[in-house]
């Protein structure tokens, strides 16, 4: 989000995948099973990179920066859309909603344009990484089944759709 190198859209969903993850206000948020948060979170943040760098040379000097975040994702989203099936492209769906999203009171643009909402957004970043509450025993005993995170997918899909059309009919 602070490479200005980047073009602005790039650079606003990049902010925005790092509210939503230190987030607890998510799309997917399941207060009772922090596993399922997480996935969501680890799925979107590779989504968001994946779908939000083009093939300018500044994106890719930015992906040959950081090779540990690009090598193995297209393999890893496709593990991820085989697992998930159709909950993948409605996880792809949010993607482009994470630049204009709203945290904390302040939309995304905010927090690249000042100082003082950035270095906020930062901080909430390190504490949600020193306080984050799963660890690898964690997940490993919650992802013994895929079903563990795709029945809260789904569940939160299904409410999201039938808000979607409360509201339409609301409209109309």
């Amino acid at each position: 989000m602070d490479d200005e190198n980047l073009p602005r859209p790039v650079r606003e969903v990049a902010a925005g995948v790092v509210a939503y993850v230190v987030s607890p206000n998510d799309f997917v948020s399941d207060r009772h099973d922090q596993v399922v948060s997480f996935a969501d979170d680890a799925v979107l943040l590779r989504l968001a990179l994946q779908k939000a760098l083009g093939s300018g040379e500044d994106e890719q000097a930015f992906r040959d920066r950081f090779p540990e975040l690009f090598e193995g994702l297209e393999d890893n989203l496709a593990l991820c859309k085989g697992v998930l099936g159709e909950l993948m492209s409605w996880l792809e769906g949010k993607v482009g909603a994470l630049g204009s999203m709203d945290y904390k009171g302040k939309k995304i643009n905010k927090y690249l344009d000042d100082d003082e909402a950035r270095e906020q957004l930062f901080e909430d970043g390190l504490v949600f990484r020193t306080d984050y509450p799963v660890d690898e025993k964690t997940i490993t005993d919650k992802l013994k089944k895929a079903s563990t995170i795709t029945e809260v997918l789904r569940r939160h899909q299904t409410e999201e759709a039938r808000t979607k059309g409360s509201i339409a009919k609301a409209r109309a």
